[in-house]
């Protein structure tokens, strides 16, 4: 059986606000998955932070798109989180970030524009905190290389790789 998504493009995006601590969660990863994805072919990472509608563009121009953020789910802080499909903007309606309403409004723009992802994944940790800080949380930054195995693995899975 061909794996139909093998050679097509992943686009990874980051958003986050790194000035309130573990609300930069989704750009404080993206260095671990440079690293980890630098010999994988046909994957890109955009570091998105509070972009808000700058975002539509990657958005609209991603086939499988990976959103990394923080996710503020009432849940113990770090625990990792995972929103597929439609989950995504309905979430963010519930339990908002600082920057989420843009980015809210760039899946809705791409959505209605007919240049929506074919598949679209978001993975994000609660905050512990959202004080005034560049720095994670310890425990926030304790669970960074459990999201990007998350994440890692997510991708494999869309090109059969397991």
């Amino acid at each position: 059986m061909e794996n139909k998504l093998a050679g097509e493009k992943i686009t990874i995006l980051g958003i986050g606000n790194t000035l309130f601590s573990d609300e930069g969660v989704g750009i404080h990863l993206l260095p671990l998955l440079e690293e980890a994805l630098k010999d994988v072919e046909n994957i890109e990472i955009v570091e998105g932070l509070t972009d808000g509608m700058k975002l539509l563009g990657p958005v609209e121009d991603a086939e499988n798109l990976i959103i990394i953020d923080a996710i503020n789910a009432g849940k113990q802080g770090g625990t990792i989180i995972t929103l597929v499909g439609d989950e995504i903007p309905a979430y963010f309606g519930i339990k908002m970030s600082v920057h989420q309403m843009g980015f809210q409004e760039v899946l809705l723009a791409a959505k209605m524009r007919e240049r929506y992802p074919k598949q679209i994944v978001m993975f994000g940790m609660q905050p512990t905190s959202l004080e005034l800080g560049v720095e994670l949380t310890e425990i926030n930054q304790s669970k960074l290389g459990e999201l990007a195995k998350v994440v890692i693995d997510q991708i494999n899975n869309w090109r059969n790789l397991l």
